[in-house]
């Protein structure tokens, strides 16, 4: 039997009675700010007018938690009005709210994975912001081989993630947190695995505690996913480019029938199902170099779900969470102190040294970049180890820190190190850019703008050992993996030496990590309909790792 919750929590009713409080101060500000004229506060809020829209004949916060979450999507002519009432020194692209545009990736001749350049947040940061992004470093160390080496699936390895953050108490027990009490017991206890079939234990941390996890959350993990917000920002999943994980999760998680439920009083977890590309695509101004619109939405549209529903305010946002791949992701949450501290941040750009992402509650996101949506798994695979010819490869725009590094070193300069900046056309006519991956030993993953790559997971489907070159990088899935044994982690400084620490690697090694990268691969693979251990279900399982290693035991 699972052990009670501590006994002082409030009850039921008093909890209650505290978030009707809550919910009608929020709805009476909001009400104002309604009332009051754009022209009077430039930061006049972009949601409110599509995200509150009809909320004066909703029950109060106190009622709602007996609401069937089967809410109805709020009109599309509502989030035209967010479009006309954007503050006079914002303005909207043409194609906004209307169909979502292509990657920017799509056309490369190279088959190279780019972004549009991002507005200039670090250097010349707006003033109000500025402390944001000046935020001292989360707990933690920059994620290095030196780090994940030796640990394999040694039973003794159970402290698999950093220490616990700080985590708000609940305002009341539910069944469900007795049932995270129960999994935490169970995955300490975990019983010793050995010859599964479906886990190659060398590639995890301890391959015993994910297997008993995994099960605990195939068993109880139960999720609600709210349904207010107006596409395209909510609900319209991008299911190509370099932003389709976010967009793949949001559809399968969606249409999932095992782990979705209709009843928010059984969840384990709430999804806020908003895409950070849509964000992007549809609130960014070329040339503002500020993304305060985006902000602001994402507080409002907080703010109303808090007002609107007891389950935001229970926890403080700690059993609620997103899913974000653009790079901007971590940034919109700057203006909601609580979605920032204590949600669940599934984030591509998973960078300790932003103070944004907190090691040990949020996850990292794999970035996968899919050329055909239809067919996710279309020339998946590469050439035996013994038959690939070049040590390593890299082709791609020189943005970052790291690119033009690497490039002044081995751009050209070396027959064993195919650098590039793009794939010259006399080269491109006898081995594309695919083709070089699939013959390449190491393939070489540096950070662009931000520390995130595509190219990590582009490496692993086509079978070649990623060489991953992004300091305070949390590599994806790091509750689970242990990565050396399928890559190389360097640290930036290192890059000079590049070419000696690969030739030092021996190549019984390489050929274990080569093989061990094949074993891998399924797990950061994409399906219509999802399957047993692949990349949906390992994003969900960490963000479920996440929120049952947030949970006290007595």
């Amino acid at each position: 039997m699972p052990s009670p919750l501590p006994c002082n929590l409030l009850t039921r009713r008093r909890a209650l009675t505290a978030c009707a409080a809550v919910a009608a101060l929020t709805a009476a500000a909001a009400l104002f700010l309604l009332a009051t004229p754009p022209t009077e506060d430039p930061t006049h809020p972009y949601l409110l007018a599509s995200l509150l829209h009809n909320t004066s004949n909703q029950p109060d916060s106190a009622a709602a938690s007996s609401l069937s979450p089967a809410q109805p999507p709020l009109p599309s002519t509502s989030i035209l009005q967010l479009q006309t009432n954007l503050p006079s020194g914002f303005t909207t692209v043409p194609s906004m709210f209307l169909v979502p545009s292509p990657s920017p990736a799509e056309n490369l001749d190279d088959g190279s994975m780019e972004e549009t350049d991002p507005p200039d947040l670090k250097e010349n940061p707006p003033a109000e912001s500025a402390h944001f992004l000046q935020e001292p470093i989360s707990s933690g160390s920059p994620i290095r081989r030196s780090d994940i080496n030796n640990k394999g699936h040694d039973m003794k390895d159970h402290a698999m993630l950093p220490p616990r953050p700080e985590v708000p108490v609940p305002l009341w027990s539910t069944a469900a947190d007795e049932e995270l009490i129960y999994a935490k017991k169970e995955i300490t206890i975990a019983p010793l695995v050995s010859n599964d079939p479906d886990l190659h234990a060398p590639l995890f941390r301890n391959v015993s505690v994910f297997r008993r996890s995994y099960e605990l959350m195939e068993r109880l993990l139960k999720v609600f996913v709210y349904h207010d917000g107006a596409k395209p920002i909510f609900h319209s999943p991008e299911l190509k480019g370099i932003y389709a994980s976010e967009g793949w999760f949001m559809k399968l998680m969606e249409g999932n029938q095992h782990f979705v439920v209709r009843d928010p009083n059984r969840a384990h977890l709430f999804y806020l199902p908003y895409s950070s590309r849509q964000l992007e695509h549809n609130l960014y101004v070329p040339g503002s170099n500020t993304i305060e619109p985006l902000s602001i939405f994402v507080k409002k549209y907080i703010d109303f779900i808090s007002a609107k529903f007891p389950y935001w305010n229970r926890t403080k946002g700690a059993d609620h969470f997103f899913v974000a791949c653009h790079d901007w992701g971590p940034y919109t949450t700057k203006m909601h102190d609580e979605l920032r501290k204590n949600t669940i941040k599934a984030l591509c750009n998973a960078d300790l040294s932003e103070g944004v992402f907190i090691h040990g509650r949020d996850v990292s996101l794999p970035e996968t970049f899919l050329r055909s949506p239809r067919r996710p798994l279309r020339g998946i695979g590469g050439k035996p180890a013994a038959e690939r010819s070049i040590l390593a490869f890299f082709a791609g725009q020189m943005h970052g820190r790291v690119r033009p590094v690497l490039l002044q070193y081995w751009g050209g300069k070396d027959a064993d190190m195919r650098i590039y900046d793009r794939l010259p056309h006399r080269i491109t006519r006898r081995m594309n850019y695919v083709q070089h991956m699939k013959s390449s030993k190491y393939c070489i993953c540096p950070m662009g703008y931000e520390v995130n790559s595509p190219r990590i997971v582009e490496a692993i489907y086509y079978e070649c050992v990623p060489v991953i070159i992004a300091d305070n990088f949390v590599l994806p899935f790091d509750d689970a993996f242990n990565w050396s044994a399928f890559s190389v982690v360097i640290p930036e400084k290192d890059v000079p030496k590049l070419k000696q620490i690969l030739l030092e690697i021996p190549d019984d090694q390489y050929m274990a990590m080569q093989s061990n990268v094949q074993r891998v691969q399924k797990h950061f693979i994409w399906h219509p309909n999802p399957i047993k251990y692949d990349i949906f279900h390992m994003i969900l399982h960490s963000i479920w790792y996440s929120r049952v290693n947030q949970i006290q035991l007595e």
